[in-house]
């Protein structure tokens, strides 16, 4: 949801700026000209005037020469014809504003008279004329950088915002591949689990199967809505514990903790499966005396999970536990989710096993 918030700002950001910029290139001449009184009508016309022609200069290059010529590096024909653009505008702008903008009849009475009066005014007229022009070169230069600094601004916005789109779906489908291993290497485990049992107990063997239809339907459609909830993946945890239980004999101690009070919250589902899946595979032995801990504690928004399991191995040439594709799919499943915000310690010692795996904040 922040991330939404953040692209939506992003996106209504370059239309803020050009109504600020417009905002502010009308209302601060106006004060300035006026003093802050807008019962002027002329001046506020002629500053209007003066901002639509600017808004023409603005946005011929904002539309058209920047993005076809300027940002395709054709710099030449992009100064040549921004620099006609101004020169087109300033004769044709001239020549409304002297049609339009006449001074009043006794304005022009009084200047008549003037012009008697003072044998220089004719150069004095032309020096005022002079610097109008000098004034509108000034403005209609920064207009035009400011239409070229916009818009190569929006285009690395947009551009950061296509590479990170790009990341997020590279992150998903790594995400859904791993997910999805995760999926048949745990179904075939249970499915050995299960054909054992059929041997021992056909009962058991069919309540199995019954709590393996539930697991799946969780994995299979709860699970694949992206996120699950804390409370349902320790109910998937705890049905599988149970399911595994079948079939262990009264030498393997047993020892399970989950919270029974929490803050709920959501979370990757199947993260804690694969060391629970882990436990069972390596730490269960029927020639001898074995062991299995499994807890969970959740402190705000901070989960601590915590499995340890006595080692079993047939032969000197028996995998070691901590390989597997299981354990290898979280950790690059908790690289993806919480870049620097997990903790995951494997500790294999001669005979126990143990992970402790820290995420949140």
């Amino acid at each position: 949801m922040t991330e939404e918030i953040a692209i939506r700002k992003r996106r209504y950001l370059p239309v803020l700026l050009h109504l600020t910029g417009w905002i502010i290139l009308f209302i601060l001449p106006q004060f300035l000209i006026s003093g802050g009184l807008f019962n002027d009508g002329r001046t506020t016309k002629i500053v209007l005037f003066n901002t639509l022609v600017f808004l023409v200069l603005f946005y011929t290059n904002y539309f058209w020469l920047v993005p076809r010529l300027a940002q395709r590096k054709k710099w030449l024909p992009f100064l040549l014809l921004a620099a006609a653009l101004i020169v087109v505008l300033g004769y044709a702008s001239g020549k409304f504003y002297q049609n339009l903008f006449a001074p009043p009849p006794e304005v022009r009475e009084r200047i008549s008279q003037m012009e008697q009066r003072i044998p220089h005014d004719d150069r004095d007229r032309r020096r005022g004329g002079g610097m109008a022009l000098y004034n509108f070169f000034i403005t209609s230069f920064l207009v035009s950088g400011f239409a070229v600094g916009i818009r190569y601004a929006e285009s690395a916005v947009r551009k950061e915002e296509e590479i990170k789109e790009l990341e997020r779906e590279k992150l998903n489908s790594e995400l859904a591949l791993l997910k999805n291993q995760v999926s048949p290497h745990f179904f075939f485990n249970t499915l050995n689990n299960i054909y054992s049992l059929i041997a021992i107990n056909q009962d058991d063997a069919r309540e199995a199967v019954l709590s393996l239809s539930k697991m799946m339907r969780y994995m299979l459609y709860e699970s694949e809505q992206g996120n699950t909830r804390l409370s349902h993946e320790i109910e998937f945890m705890k049905g599988y514990i149970d399911l595994m239980k079948l079939r262990m004999s009264d030498r393997v101690r047993l020892t399970v903790a989950f919270p029974e009070e929490y803050e709920d919250q959501d979370l990757p589902p199947l993260l804690f499966i694969p060391f629970i899946e882990n436990a069972f595979k390596h730490g269960v032995s029927n020639a001898g005396n074995s062991f299995i801990d499994i807890s969970l504690m959740a402190v705000g928004r901070e989960i601590f999970f915590r499995s340890s399991n006595s080692i079993t191995r047939l032969s000197a040439d028996a995998p070691r536990a901590a390989s597997g594709i299981g354990l290898e799919n979280v950790r690059k499943r908790l690289a993806l989710l919480y870049p620097g915000r997990h903790e995951l310690k494997i500790d294999e010692q001669e005979q126990v096993f143990t992970v402790e795996l820290r995420i949140g904040s």
